[in-house]
């Protein structure tokens, strides 16, 4: 599994202050699920954009990573932020059930070992409390733009790139449902090259 030194040097060789990418189409998917004053655990933070718009929107915000670089950057950027560094490759130094809801924006497909990091999320969830996160889509389109070419290919399979998982709706979906989540809305969005899956779930009851 990457180590936090790992993380770490990706971070720095990243330039501050991007947007993220698709930033204004997740926050309003993201926003759609929230509720006045909501704890939210803003899970892999980065630079703290959606923590800080979800702050102003009245969502009572910690906002996390497995890197100080980014965390460093967020507090920067938004003093009013809360972070916390986590343990990247063992458990989080969280309560149980202390969030009402966890915001995993570009996150799933960096993660090493899945099943791990899903029982963190669902560990820290409270019962009925909801999941959103989002990650770029692996559909029909994207396969086949990867086979028309090599180019094509190595760009989206770069054996250094830092994506370790690939999804599309069926297996992301499928994937969430099988760690006790229900109500799943999993949806495609944006255009051209950069689709991406959507997904909303509800913690099951037990």
């Amino acid at each position: 599994m990457p180590s936090r030194a790992y993380h770490e040097d990706l971070w720095r060789s990243i330039p501050p202050g991007l947007e993220p990418a698709g930033f204004q189409l997740r926050l309003r998917f993201l926003l759609d699920a929230l509720s006045q004053g909501a704890r939210v655990l803003d899970l892999g933070c980065g630079e703290g954009a959606f923590a800080a718009e979800l702050t102003r929107a009245g969502a009572d915000v910690l906002a996390v990573d497995v890197a100080e670089e980014p965390l460093r950057r967020a507090r920067a950027a938004h003093p009013e932020l809360r972070t916390q560094l986590i343990d990247g490759e063992g458990e989080w130094e969280l309560a149980d059930a202390s969030f009402d809801v966890v915001w995993a924006g570009e996150v799933i497909e960096h993660v090493a070992d899945t099943a791990r990091w899903l029982s963190e999320l669902r560990r820290v969830l409270r019962s009925g409390g909801r999941l959103v996160l989002s990650t770029p889509l692996l559909g029909r389109a994207q396969l086949l733009a990867a086979a028309v070419g090599p180019g094509s290919f190595a760009a989206r399979f770069d054996p250094l790139d830092d994506h370790l998982r690939h999804y599309n709706r069926e297996t992301l979906q499928a994937l969430i449902a099988s760690f006790g989540f229900e109500q799943l809305d999993v949806r495609p969005a944006g255009r051209g090259a950069r689709r991406l899956l959507l997904a909303r779930a509800v913690r099951a009851r037990f």
